[in-house]
């Protein structure tokens, strides 16, 4: 007489779904491997978001059928890693919206720059800020390249002539981020418009702060500033005298460090002293 064999259990298909990968092993001996349709579909696979079914883990084949799905597993990860890295970062769109029909020099990294803005929320259109209604009608004085204001107008503002006008949008990364400012909300794409009217020769260019900036900080150590000076008297065959550069570091950080950190900033830089 034979015995009635217990139905053996089925995976719950309900629970597979093609947002993502997973491996299910039953007790009839069967383990599925599950991939994203669009995933299956690179790797050749028609049968929907079933990319890969093996037979029972035992016996000698058992090694190859689950490295072959591990193997699975592991190009489908990848194969997102490889998506999400091309990815473009956002950045700064810059549109010419005039320019002068002879341009004499263009701006660079640590040029002063006079120049008219106003600045909108990309959202509503709604206005922040103007040099024309919000700074007595005058214009403002900005130095290129040293972070003084938003990482966008850095990126947004090389290589414009004087007489040029250019229309910024720039995403919140290269903005105020997450935690915005005023009147800018938090994660706030911004519109400028911005009015270019005259290019000075910064007191120090960012030239200059790069080579001394040893460890790319954007900040200056007692020990980089006394390298530089080291150098720069060797360059002129003085005579380097380690008690006078110290002496020397600590009168240029008296007079420039001005909230007195231990350290000059990008911005304080921008004060000239004469030993620098």
């Amino acid at each position: 007489m034979r015995t009635n064999q217990r139905a053996r259990p089925r995976p719950d298909r309900r629970k597979l779904t093609a947002a993502r990968w997973r491996l299910i092993a039953t007790s009839a001996g069967r383990v599925e491997v599950r991939a994203p349709i669009s995933l299956a579909a690179a790797a050749g696979v028609r049968n929907g978001d079933l990319a890969v079914m093996t037979r029972a883990p035992r016996g000698p084949g058992c090694g190859a059928a689950m490295a072959a799905a591990l193997r699975i597993v592991l190009l489908g990860a990848m194969l997102g890693c490889a998506a999400a890295a091309l990815i473009p970062a956002a950045d700064v769109k810059v549109e010419v919206l005039q320019k002068p029909f002879l341009c004499h020099r263009k701006t660079k990294w640590g040029d002063m720059m006079l120049v008219h803005y106003e600045g909108y929320l990309e959202r509503d259109g709604s206005m922040f800020h103007s040099t024309h209604k919000h700074n007595n009608g005058q214009p403002m004085w900005f130095t290129l390249g040293i972070r003084e204001a938003i990482k966008g107008w850095d990126k947004g503002l090389k290589d414009m002539c004087v007489g040029e006008k250019r229309k910024l949008t720039i995403p919140p990364a290269l903005a105020y981020g997450k935690e915005g400012k005023g009147k800018i909300p938090p994660e706030s794409t911004l519109i400028f418009n911005i009015d270019l009217l005259e290019i000075r020769n910064g007191p120090r260019s960012h030239e200059s702060f790069q080579e001394m900036d040893l460890n790319d900080d954007w900040k200056l150590s007692k020990q980089e500033v006394k390298i530089y000076l080291k150098k720069e008297f060797e360059k002129h065959g003085a005579v380097v005298n380690d008690t006078q550069h110290d002496a020397l570091v600590e009168d240029i950080f008296d007079k420039e460090d001005e909230d007195s950190d231990g350290f000059i900033s990008a911005r304080e830089f921008t004060y000239k002293h004469d030993e620098l």
